[in-house]
């Protein structure tokens, strides 16, 4: 059923740009865009390619950071008040305000993308997971105390159990923020890869060769969202066990 939809769409988007409903200099016809990927697909690819390493690293970072901390200020009311109010700033603060002091320190290249989509990637993860450490049910706490578990039991047997719906689901935001970063990057600081390549196809108005990277970037998009679904899948499996 979502096959047909799509391939209806694409075949009513190709009738109406072919009556010349649209102006192809914006809205170019899906042959047409087919046609200008066989252009630039190889170029594509690999800004693709570097793109996505750049994503990964910060997605690391970002997770290992925000999960980390999450469990850290979660756990530790004194630290987490000491500490909301920088969070909350910080997270509320438009990150584009920050990338230019991020390319006057690091220069240009792959370490201020991956520096900038580490910290867009970072916060919206950080306040999840706190948050849902916090609100752990204190009841099952108690419970697992009372039958002498210790810290780390609580923590393997309790505590992650209940916080793994929020967890992958602050992942699922994170990789966005971060591909959102390294292209915002790319974009504006000029640096190589997929951002770099759409900001280049936009100001040239080469429409067909745009809408057909846009398509790619989007397909790697799907592609990694359906693959932290599989993730949460088999996490949820193993909630169920460890109960």
């Amino acid at each position: 059923m979502q096959a047909l939809s799509v391939a209806a769409l694409l075949l009513a988007w190709e009738g109406v740009a072919r009556a010349g409903w649209v102006d192809p200099l914006f809205v170019p016809a899906p042959s047409a865009v087919a046609r200008a990927f066989g252009r630039i697909g190889r170029a594509a690819v690999a800004g693709l390619g570097d793109t996505l390493l750049k994503t990964a690293i910060a997605y690391v970072l970002a997770v290992v950071i925000g999960v980390g901390g999450g469990i850290l200020l979660g756990s530790v009311g004194t630290l987490r008040r000491a500490t909301n109010p920088f969070v909350v700033a910080l997270y509320g603060m438009p990150k584009i305000l920050v990338l230019p002091w991020i390319v006057l320190f690091f220069g240009f290249g792959a370490t201020p993308a991956v520096v900038y989509a580490t910290i867009h990637g970072v916060f919206p993860i950080l306040v999840l997971v706190t948050g849902a450490v916090r609100d752990v049910d204190r009841n099952l706490l108690t419970v697992a105390r009372a039958f002498g578990a210790g810290r780390w039991q609580l923590y393997w047997k309790v505590v992650l159990p209940a916080i793994v719906p929020t967890v992958l689901a602050a992942m699922r935001l994170g990789i966005v923020f971060c591909l959102l970063g390294v292209l915002v990057v790319e974009m504006f600081a000029g640096v190589r890869g997929m951002g770099y390549v759409l900001s280049s196809l936009a100001n040239g108005f080469q429409a067909p060769e745009l809408f057909a990277a846009t398509a790619l970037v989007s397909a790697a998009s799907i592609v990694i969202v359906l693959s932290l679904d599989a993730l949460n899948d088999r996490l949820s499996q193993w909630r169920g066990e460890s109960r």
